[in-house]
């Protein structure tokens, strides 16, 4: 399942957790961390486990982001383990390869065995990016721009020349290790020009989706990592041509095509749903 928009809703609020799942986000996060105030985090417990049962099986991949593994991880899996299990669990402050383990162990435990989206958003996670994203339990690498910038002491700014490198490193984790990178939420919800700015740089950087914070965010960043029609047709050219010769070297496009042009054109029809087999 494509993980373009991963859309934010409050694990206190029952009206948006039911919502969520019909916006056009392909994950929803059922948030029991961030957007819930400490003295809330039991009730919302229950009340994302209330929500589960109403909303799943659902279209989209619905996962629940739990509090740290050194924080209260262990009762918000513990309060999933009755009901239905979400099909992802989200992992905030995750600082090393150990930390997904230890969730994943927490789960196992009370019977409860999916992916999880490994959230990278300080120093020590940035650092740590290659073993977190090798980890076996981690399916998908997500860079935090907001909470990097206040670990690190940085000014956020517009361009984001503060977080840059980071953000290029979190990708190129996430693809030695094979998994989803995904990149951190444009946190104006009103402004989608900027919204598109950000995630067509997101692509360029090579992520494959980024984070969302209200559904409408979810709909342009999906156009954005959905390739259009002239990107599939170029992508269909080069696989067409690589059949046709058969091992061999080929030109499209006036271009001597080789192994990196492949990869790529196999990643575009795969981003845009095409079976090329």
């Amino acid at each position: 399942m494509a993980r373009r928009s991963i859309l934010f809703a409050p694990g206190d609020d029952p009206a948006k957790l039911r919502k969520a799942p019909t916006s056009d986000a392909d994950v929803v996060v059922f948030d029991l961390e961030d957007a819930v105030v400490p003295d809330a985090k039991a009730a919302a417990r229950e009340t994302v486990r209330a929500a589960l049962s109403d909303v799943l099986p659902a279209d989209c991949e619905v996962c629940v982001r739990v509090n740290s593994v050194d924080g209260e991880a262990a009762d918000d899996v513990a309060a999933l383990a009755d009901g239905p299990h979400p099909d992802s669990l989200m992992l905030p402050k995750t600082r090393t390869g150990e930390d997904v383990r230890s969730l994943a162990t927490l789960a196992a435990e009370v019977g409860i065995d999916c992916p999880i989206l490994a959230l990278v958003e300080s120093a020590a996670g940035v650092l740590h990016a290659e073993e977190i994203a090798a980890a076996d339990p981690t399916d998908a690498l997500l860079f935090g721009a907001e909470d990097l910038a206040g670990d690190i002491g940085a000014t956020r700014t517009t361009e984001g020349n503060e977080v840059e490198h980071a953000r290029q490193h979190v990708v190129l984790a996430a693809r030695a290790a094979g998994v989803t990178p995904v990149d951190t939420h444009f946190p104006n919800f009103t402004d989608h020009d900027g919204l598109r700015r950000e995630a067509e740089r997101a692509r360029q950087l090579g992520y494959d989706g980024k984070l969302a914070i209200h559904p409408a965010q979810a709909t342009v960043i999906n156009e954005v990592f959905t390739p259009d029609a002239e990107r599939i047709e170029w992508a269909t050219r080069i696989l067409s041509a690589r059949d046709e010769a058969d091992g061999g070297v080929f030109v499209v496009d006036g271009e001597m095509i080789d192994a990196p042009q492949i990869r790529q054109a196999e990643r575009v029809l795969d981003r845009a749903g095409v079976d090329w087999s």
